[in-house]
């Protein structure tokens, strides 16, 4: 049953529009190569309106895969395609994976807190999330492969894209509970000083201090880098003619380079380049 005919899911010239329009994402993202702005996380802001980070994360990443599921359980009936490749809900399987963990148990079960965001980061996300799962779904779906003979020849750059895809995945959950660790040790610190003077807690949302396991000693934002290599071998899954793959890449990219440029800044100003030890920002030896 269409959610919203024509759109949800998507008919082929609404998926073919969302696509143009998300692969022009990159300019959208162009503000954050001239501005330090960016109201979230570490560089949040105070404001009256602004979203609570374990919930705003939640629901602004959540609608990508929901969407997308969506589309995969609705589409295929309206196209008349009785089932779909495997190699389509594989891709799925890892866009699913991927978001279980990035958008409800990293926010309400992993972190031990989360800095408030403003509500435009929140409805940029939103945005980003609607057009990438539309844009990946609609191919999925039925406007990409539909049988398992178009996925014929390429098993192997499956299997290859695959593996990079764990391991950027795996190397993105830990370099997340790396950064978790530095909060979950400040509150254990302040529970127990708490204990011995009978004093408040403090609380842990803005302690920060500079990563340094794993890639965090040749980046700032190891995790970053790791779901490139992620969503590099998801593309590889797909293969040059998913588009949608790439776009996403290219899009996240877009984004979060400049922002981890911009955290890179913080890094120097709070705690000066010397303890930085010639850090890059994002990508091992380059940026």
């Amino acid at each position: 049953m269409a959610l919203i005919p024509g759109i949800l899911p998507p008919s082929r010239e609404t998926w073919e529009w969302t696509c143009l329009l998300f692969s022009w994402f990159p300019v959208i993202t162009a503000f954050q190569w001239v501005l330090d702005w960016y109201p979230q996380g570490k560089t949040s802001t105070e404001w009256r309106f602004n979203i609570p980070g374990k919930w705003g994360w939640f629901t602004m990443e959540s609608v990508g895969f929901i969407t997308l599921l969506y589309i995969m359980f609705t589409l295929p009936h309206e196209l008349g395609l009785a089932t779909l490749p495997w190699g389509n809900w594989t891709m799925a399987g890892c866009f699913v994976i991927h978001y279980i963990y990035r958008a409800v148990l990293s926010p309400l079960f992993l972190n031990p807190s989360m800095a408030p965001m403003n509500p435009f980061i929140w409805l940029m996300a939103f945005a980003f999330q609607l057009f990438n799962a539309i844009s990946l779904g609609g191919w999925l779906a039925g406007y990409g492969p539909t049988s398992d003979a178009d996925w014929a020849g390429r098993y192997l750059w499956m299997e290859v894209g695959l593996v990079i895809w764990a391991w950027g995945l795996l190397g993105n959950m830990f370099h997340d509970d790396d950064l978790r660790e530095i909060r979950r040790a400040a509150d254990r610190k302040q529970r127990a000083e708490a204990e011995k003077t009978g004093k408040g807690l403090e609380g842990v949302e803005k302690v920060y201090m500079v990563p340094k396991n794993g890639l965090f000693g040749w980046v700032l934002y190891a995790h970053y880098f790791c779901e490139w290599v992620e969503w590099a071998g998801f593309w590889m899954v797909g293969g040059l003619a998913c588009t949608p793959a790439r776009t996403f890449l290219v899009n996240e990219i877009a984004t979060m380079l400049p922002r981890a440029l911009q955290g890179k800044r913080w890094y120097e100003k709070k705690f000066g380049k010397e303890k930085l030890g010639g850090r890059k920002a994002v990508i091992p030896g380059l940026v």
